[in-house]
């Protein structure tokens, strides 16, 4: 029988909501914004030292909290609840931003941080919904769904800010306040697109899981048993160590390229107007690497997205005018979505069927885990150095260091062993 459609498109939307975090206040305007205004008061350099910073300490809370939230998730009947509370959270630093301003460095840091605590820390259980929403033959096809959904709702909404930027005068602003109404943009689209989910889905009545532990302890020995498990399994475990090497790169470029344009001189709208082509360059070229990996292999079309990476990191280093920011959004947005894709479906055909649940869960944690010392590495290169040309140069050792690890991959040996393992 299937489940309800109802709940389906309120579950999907929710990622349609949503992701305007993502793309408003990660990666394009909020950077920006502490760059230009809310630090405009201290070096450059030293303030691109101290984003990178927030960032990195946002997602260790954010990976320290995920094993914890896990478990809360699996033993209780209050997803819902704990969702609410996350998004609520996220969605109210987002509005306060819209209240901060020249000089607010270190109060726009805090509601970063607890923004991006309520924006992950909402994903645990809403990813945790899927199960229940979807039978298992759907599971797949709704999960797609809503991660389309959330790319076409993150890139409307940042394209709605980045027309409000460009043009504040149509809407009675100045530049600055427009960034601050975009900030309140997002909390209300948020706001908005949850509210079917809150409405229509509910957790599923279920006897209460008897536990001996808390739930930290439970966390953190489910990593425990998980990384004993994994250590049987050679290629699967070479290849996380890859991946946390080249994720890290990946997520820091991410993270840091607005504010390290603003700092060399990029100008507010160029670099705005880059990340909104990055957003959708990446939907038909995500596609276009599945595409190629079934040409050539996942392993060889990820170890190009990684070569193309390097590239970026190089040049990323040379660049000085708005031109260039622009053929390095188009390249990110090439790759992006390509490197994330192959690396999941990498580790995907590696995992042993009957441990996919619990391998994935470990999958996810070590992506939040292996994203804290790349933006930190940048900042600190870049404030020891007095240059943050040298903190990107730096993010170089974490792609070369990931494709060495990454060619000595064997994938069919891999899956010779997780396919062994299930039929032993």
């Amino acid at each position: 029988m299937k489940k309800d459609t109802k709940k389906q498109l309120s579950w999907a939307l929710y990622d349609f909501g949503n992701s305007a975090f993502a793309t408003t206040m990660l990666a394009a305007i909020l950077p920006i914004f502490y760059s230009s205004v809310a630090a405009n008061n201290i070096d450059s350099t030293l303030a691109t030292s101290y984003w990178g910073y927030a960032n990195s300490f946002a997602v260790l809370v954010v990976a320290i909290l995920a094993p914890i939230l896990g478990s809360i998730a699996d033993f209780s009947a209050a997803k819902k609840k704990f969702l609410r509370f996350f998004a609520f959270m996220g969605m109210i630093a987002s509005i306060l931003l819209a209240f901060t301003g020249e000089g607010d460095y270190i109060f726009v840091a805090i509601l970063f941080i607890i923004g991006s605590i309520g924006f992950s820390g909402a994903n645990v259980f809403y990813d945790a919904f899927l199960p229940e929403v979807a039978d298992e033959d759907e599971i797949d096809k709704l999960s797609s769904k809503g991660f389309a959904l959330g790319y076409v709702g993150g890139g409307i909404l940042l394209l709605i800010n980045v027309i409000m930027i460009l043009k504040p005068e149509m809407f009675g602003l100045n530049q600055i306040s427009a960034m601050q109404v975009s900030f309140a943009t997002v909390g209300i689209w948020w706001f908005i697109f949850s509210i079917p989910l809150l409405r229509n889905i509910h957790d599923e009545k279920k006897n209460p899981v008897k536990r001996d532990k808390s739930y930290i302890r439970i966390g953190f020995s489910r990593i425990g048993n998980t990384f004993r498990e994994i250590k049987h399994f050679k290629q699967l475990l070479l290849f996380l160590f890859a991946f946390w090497l080249f994720n890290d790169g990946i997520s820091t470029i991410i993270r840091m390229a607005t504010i390290y344009g603003t700092e060399i001189g990029i100008g507010q709208n160029d670099l705005i107007i880059a990340l909104l082509i990055t957003q959708f360059v990446g939907i038909p070229c995500t596609f276009f690497f599945g595409w190629l990996a079934g040409k050539i292999s996942a392993k060889k079309a990820l170890m190009i997205t990684l070569f193309i990476y390097l590239g970026i990191v190089i040049l990323g280093y040379f660049m000085n005018s708005a031109l260039h920011f622009y053929l390095l959004a188009t390249a990110v947005g090439f790759v992006q979505g390509g490197a994330q894709a192959l690396s999941r479906s990498i580790y995907g055909r590696m995992v042993p069927a009957s441990k996919q649940g619990e391998f994935f869960g470990f999958y996810g944690i070590s992506s939040k885990f292996s994203a804290v010392f790349g933006p930190f590495v940048f900042g600190f290169v870049g404030q020891i150095t007095g240059n943050s040309r040298f903190g990107i140069l730096s993010l170089m050792v974490f792609f070369i260091l990931g494709i060495i690890l990454l060619s000595r991959v064997n994938v069919e040996k891999g899956k010779e062993d997780a396919k062994n393992y299930t039929a032993a």
